[in-house]
């Protein structure tokens, strides 16, 4: 019943101290679905950041996505399951790369595209752009010959 020492409005300046760091709990097995489902929700959370310019928190979304795709399973998957897997690690990591290239690191976007290439030797998207990796590197040679087959693959690409 009486008043606060402290008046309303008043700057206040906390002092934390971390004690423990503990990592989080190892991830449990789930169904393929639930794998599925979760990584897509995560993946969309970081499509959202991504369009939002806050290209770390995408970036922090995406490998999210990925821990998900990736996780300890209960059952094998079906074959569609499995196809669906795949093709959503794909996007992952293609997102993955573009956020890195919005970051500024060039390397880490190209060992994305590499990663998305090793699962979808075909992908378009990650052909395109591993091509103008090289490309900004200097390695024409390499980049001529990704970005040829990437316009065989599209060959309506405006890019």
């Amino acid at each position: 019943s009486r008043e606060p020492d402290v008046p309303p409005e008043a700057p206040l300046l906390f002092e934390v101290t971390l004690l423990e760091v503990r990592d989080g709990p190892d991830p449990q097995p789930l169904p393929p679905a639930v794998r599925l489902r979760l990584g897509s929700q995560r993946r969309e959370r970081g499509n959202f950041h991504f369009a939002r310019g806050d290209f770390a928190a995408a970036l922090r979304s995406y490998r999210l996505s990925l821990r998900a795709l990736d996780g300890p399973i209960t059952a094998p998957p079906g074959p569609e399951e499995e196809e669906e897997l795949r093709e959503q690690r794909v996007k992952c990591l293609n997102n993955c790369a573009a956020a890195e290239l919005k970051l500024g690191r060039a390397e880490e976007a190209l060992a994305a595209c590499e990663a998305a290439l090793r699962i979808s030797p075909d992908n378009g998207r990650a052909l395109l752009r591993r091509g103008q990796l090289l490309a900004e590197q200097g390695r024409d040679a390499e980049a001529a010959l990704v970005l040829r087959r990437a316009l065989e693959l599209d060959p309506t690409s405006k890019v």
